[in-house]
């Protein structure tokens, strides 16, 4: 419960900040997709008496009922609601398609060493042990069982080591968001439902990586321990953690509303502000990417298939010029106008190594929600697109 203070304080203080420097989402919390992992023709892991599949989607109806009986105002969604096989593609798809607000992803873990017991939460992030790798490949080899997955997932192996560490790359634009969530849900399993705490941790889940919201992996608990796979397949366990996974979300909830009211004070005390350098008031084209510090040089470039790779720091709803003292201690600060809002990146990277190592400077200087994003021509497209891109290209020179 002390970590839920600190993070709640946190997020007031962010609240109440002069600087609105926002993520690309904000607002109440009003939709939630909750998804049941593996299922049908994909069992998951398998214990002594029960599959991973039944255990997840039991807990994921409970904690569906939960929110509907408590929290009215959020919509649910489950990626499935039955016994049956959800691409891990389609799972977020769902999620991005409906606007979600949250994904929650709820899985059970395995382990050679049948004494290992408790509970973890994830977030999309690089591995940072071993130990979190092969988690993360034990949920993604799920794509196995799906036609053309290298295809779909652009290249991505779960067997091939080298796709493990580009994959890693990838970075959740909602990292600390995410984290936030992760701590709720661990903090209710140790100090409600007396569960084995085992910490929130960062992997690359396959799951995750495409979700445009905060996004958590929940591994219930090891089906692989005898004991806890008879407290997971009965009725009380399930209850248990569902319901704490919903206090969590509860919480959750809580602070994003109150984060989102105030920033609609601030958004109130500003209307009639007219962007700076641009009286008019028209903002520029989605398409438009600017560079005030070097606007001419960016005019006399040629217009040719150019991919690359930037790091986005903020966001902001009245234009702030790449000097502000908000960016203090960034160099060759650029924005462009997207979604209603001006995003601000640093560097102009042509690989996605180099960008996650500009990423990491930019965390360092202070923006702890920097992440990498990707432009052809001028034109904002994911990250993995770009990566596809450049492979083909490499490929077919």
């Amino acid at each position: 419960m002390k970590r839920f203070f600190i993070i709640f304080g946190m997020l007031l203080m962010l609240a109440v900040a002069p600087a609105e420097l926002i993520a690309d989402r904000n607002g109440y919390l009003r939709t939630v997709v909750i998804d049941p992992g593996h299922g049908g023709h994909e069992p998951g892991a398998v214990g002594r008496k029960v599959k991973e599949k039944d255990i997840t989607l039991a807990i994921a109806l409970k904690l569906g009922e939960y929110i509907k009986q408590n929290l009215p105002d959020v919509k649910v969604i489950y990626t499935r609601d039955t016994d049956k096989h959800v691409e891990l593609r389609d799972r977020t798809r769902i999620a991005n398609e409906n606007q979600a607000d949250l994904f929650i992803s709820i899985h059970c873990n395995a382990a050679t060493n049948r004494s290992a017991y408790g509970t973890e939460t994830f977030v999309m992030g690089p591995h940072r042990n071993q130990a979190n790798l092969e988690v993360a490949k034990l949920e993604n080899a799920s794509i196995l069982f799906e036609d053309n997955y290298l295809e779909a997932y652009d290249g991505y192996d779960p067997n091939s080591p080298e796709s493990n560490i580009i994959f890693t790359l990838f970075q959740n634009a909602y990292l600390n968001q995410s984290l936030t969530m992760a701590s709720l849900v661990q903090d209710q399993f140790r100090e409600r439902a007396r569960r084995v705490d085992r910490g929130v941790k960062q992997a690359g889940f396959l799951v995750l990586y495409r979700a445009t919201m905060p996004s958590v992996l929940i591994e219930a608990g090891f089906i692989s321990n005898q004991q806890e796979e008879e407290y997971l397949a009965s009725d009380e366990g399930q209850t248990h953690i569902a319901s704490a996974i919903f206090r969590a979300f509860r919480d959750y909830k809580t602070s994003q509303d109150q984060l989102a009211a105030a920033r609609e004070q601030q958004i109130l005390a500003s209307i009639g502000a007219q962007p700076l350098g641009n009286p008019a008031g028209n903002p520029p084209t989605e398409s438009t990417l600017e560079n005030r510090s070097n606007a001419q040089s960016a005019a006399n470039t040629p217009e040719v298939s150019n991919i690359v790779f930037k790091v986005q720091f903020a966001s902001t709803r009245v234009q702030r010029p790449p000097d502000a003292p908000e960016f203090r201690g960034l160099q060759n600060v650029e924005f462009y106008f997207h979604e209603g809002l001006y995003k601000y990146t640093v560097g102009n990277e042509t690989t996605l190594e180099a960008a996650a190592k500009m990423q990491a400077r930019v965390q360092q200087a202070g923006f702890r929600d920097a992440f990498v994003v990707a432009f052809r021509n001028n034109e904002r497209i994911a990250p993995s697109e770009a990566v596809r891109l450049l492979n083909q290209r490499r490929n077919n020179p």
